[in-house]
């Protein structure tokens, strides 16, 4: 067992590779009454070309990773849901562009959810008709969110800002690519990606390393899984330019929404570069934009905005963009003067103090994240699927100049690189 300090956060991890590839990390955290556990795979949505060793290259159809995540709840026989909460605990999961995640919380019995846990996300049941079954689920579930305004609004941004990867593509797929769906490609998508050397167990709360490490061996020593070969992940050229410079909606809203996004021209980062970059660009639309900023305070007095207004940063080493918006009663008001401050501030520079300020709140907040293990849990694994480490965003954090945020602001809002989405009202 392997023992990981951080005496910047207070904090201490422990980390093991089990024989068969699996990576478990145990962060007790003393005096915490509830538990929280993960078990992930480094698998989503963008990965929909893929092969194994020598495997030539298999293209599968568009949302089959959340497809899958929905049918690892179907057991033979019973409710895995049922099962969790007899043993005091809340189950989820969840599907991103890159990874899916299982999960449960609890404060008692955690030796026996850890093992249930683990035991349902490694035995698959499938049939032929329960995949047909759930199309019709999912299918619901896409239009569900078609007439969501918000998910139509954000994905509508992404696919203006993207020509050809496939994070442009709605995490769901679409309704034709799900009927595309059997069981034989789910299998074979779940005996690529789930294999535990590409997936991590973390646990975070009251727990001891030692106990947990005990019962997850026993677990993984019961069951056989042969080695694989190294995962290929296949993506099309992705031009620089967005694809789409303004894309509009009409739906029943109350208000319209506006979305305002700007594409990386240069990725392949990985590590600490993406995560000094990631951290930079935050701090960066924390100083521009933030709620303490006079920028946003009067855009809020003009009512141009409301607390819906923000801001987001999503990156990795394929693919970044930033997401400026929220509601607002007029969309091209907004982005006119949106863009104006952007230039105006490019021009003078982040002040001193508004970075400072900026800093403190970003410090502050990560700070208040390490009081959450359900936060914790989520983050930890994402980081971590991307080769790098939650923490040492503080230190990321505490190193970062005004001179490195006004550089990355040149460097970041590029008007070539703009793409808007509206969502106005029908």
């Amino acid at each position: 067992m392997e023992t990981l300090n951080y005496p910047n956060v207070q904090e201490t991890l422990h980390r093991e590779v089990l024989d068969n590839g699996l990576e478990v990390i145990v962060l007790p955290k003393e005096g915490f009454h509830k538990t929280y556990a993960t078990f992930s795979t480094k698998y989503g949505s963008i990965d929909n070309r893929f092969s194994v060793g020598d495997q030539e290259p298999l293209k599968v159809a568009d949302g089959i990773a959340h497809f899958l995540e929905h049918k690892m709840f179907e057991e033979p026989e019973g409710d895995i849901f049922a099962t969790f909460a007899s043993q005091g605990a809340s189950a989820n999961a969840y599907t991103t562009f890159d990874r899916t995640v299982y999960l449960f919380s609890a404060t008692e019995q955690i030796h026996k959810n850890v093992e249930t846990l683990i035991n349902f996300v490694q035995n698959p049941f499938f049939t032929d008709a329960n995949v047909e079954k759930e199309k019709g689920i999912i299918e619901q579930e896409i239009n569900m969110y078609r007439d969501n305004a918000d998910w139509r609004v954000y994905f509508g941004l992404i696919d203006a800002l993207y020509h050809t990867h496939p994070v442009h593509i709605d995490i769901a797929g679409t309704v034709d690519s799900i009927r595309q769906i059997d069981k034989e490609t789910l299998y074979r998508c779940y005996e690529t990606f789930y294999h535990p050397s590409n997936m991590l167990l973390f646990v975070v709360g009251g727990v001891k390393a030692e106990e947990v490490f005990r019962l997850v061996k026993a677990n993984q020593a019961s069951k056989n899984f042969q080695s694989q070969g190294e995962i290929k992940r296949y993506f099309e050229n992705e031009p620089s330019e967005v694809k789409n410079s303004r894309k509009v909606f009409k739906l029943p809203v109350s208000l319209p929404k506006c979305m305002l996004g700007f594409k990386e021209k240069s990725v392949g980062l990985v590590g600490n570069e993406l995560l000094r970059r990631e951290v930079t660009t935050k701090l960066m639309l924390e100083a521009l934009i933030g709620s303490s900023t006079e920028l946003y305070q009067s855009l809020y007095e003009q009512n141009l905005i409301s607390d819906s207004f923000g801001h987001e940063y999503n990156s990795s080493s394929d693919y970044a963009f930033s997401v400026i918006g929220g509601d607002t009663p007029n969309p091209d008001e907004l982005i006119s003067k949106l863009q104006s401050a952007i230039t105006e501030t490019i021009k003078k520079g982040i002040e001193p103090a508004t970075f400072e300020r900026s800093k403190r709140k970003k410090i502050g907040s990560y700070l208040r994240m390490l009081n959450s293990p359900e936060s914790i849990a989520g983050e930890f694994t994402r980081y971590r699927f991307r080769n790098s480490d939650m923490f040492d965003v503080l230190a990321f954090y505490e190193s970062c100049t005004l001179d490195q945020v006004n550089e990355r602001l040149r460097e970041h809002f590029d008007f070539n690189q703009l793409a808007v989405s509206i969502v106005e009202k029908s």
